[in-house]
């Protein structure tokens, strides 16, 4: 397992413009490594600024687009388009003004989509979607960068706190009557999110100063989704200065 590592930054906007440029970066690096890079997208404020600050940056044009593969982490199971969909923020924000390969780009499925309005057999697909991106004998293919908001209660991705994931035992689960609206959804589970080769753990404000610093000093009442993911290479807690109110002392920097 990795060793979690904390960067801290004054303010949100200086926070979304450092991990846009550390994006841009890891994206070139993977592809002078392997010719090609993946990455999995979350969702929230601090993600949609994130990627308008990976298209203001020059950099940007270094990266071959067309080589990079585009997951998510979790969705909300709702219709193609839905303005609360995270596949229709990163959209906006970013993904639409790239040259991208649209074959390349693996949105979890829309509640209006092949699977109908059944979450489980949506997960079931998204499964089958990275299984076959895979290659023989895995589950999940190759994620050099899988990005991840912190929520106030510590969840990370769709996985909360003390409540069920549904779905069997694979990599996409069903979220139903989810303590954040809308009440379901689909989500990459921990053990998936901890295959990736680094995981960016990305919090703004001080609503989430209590749960970020519980999940680094392991001091929760009960476990935490956002302490228990971790990079197969590196674990990075992207902050800024009002999330890290109560980050302990002395963790790697």
């Amino acid at each position: 397992m990795s060793e979690a590592s904390v960067a801290v930054h004054a303010d949100p906007d200086l926070l979304a413009q450092a991990v846009a440029v550390r994006l841009v970066v890891k994206l070139l690096d993977a592809q002078a490594d392997r010719g090609e890079a993946s990455v999995v997208l979350t969702g929230g404020r601090i993600a949609a600024a994130v990627y308008r600050a990976v298209g203001a940056l020059p950099a940007r044009d270094a990266v071959d687009w067309s080589r990079v593969d585009v997951w998510w982490g979790d969705e909300r199971f709702l219709p193609a388009g839905h303005p609360d969909r995270n596949e229709t923020q990163a959209r906006a924000a970013l993904l639409d003004a790239l040259p991208l390969d649209p074959a390349r780009v693996h949105p979890m499925p829309p509640s209006d989509g092949p699977a109908g309005d059944d979450p489980e057999a949506a997960a079931a697909g998204y499964a089958a979607d990275l299984a076959a991106a895979a290659g023989p004998g895995a589950l999940v293919p190759h994620f050099d960068v899988l990005m991840l908001g912190v929520g106030e209660d510590g969840h990370v991705a769709s996985v909360f706190p003390g409540h069920p994931l549904s779905g069997g035992t694979g990599p996409v689960s069903t979220v139903r009557d989810s303590p954040k609206p809308p009440p379901t959804r689909l989500t990459l589970t921990l053990p998936a999110i901890s295959t990736a080769e680094e995981v960016w753990l990305v919090a703004s404000g001080a609503d989430k100063s209590r749960a970020v610093g519980m999940a680094l000093a392991g001091t929760a009442p009960a476990p935490l989704p956002a302490a228990g993911v971790h990079g197969v290479r590196r674990t990075l807690w992207l902050l800024d200065r009002a999330a890290a109110a109560e980050v302990p002392p002395r963790l790697p920097r």
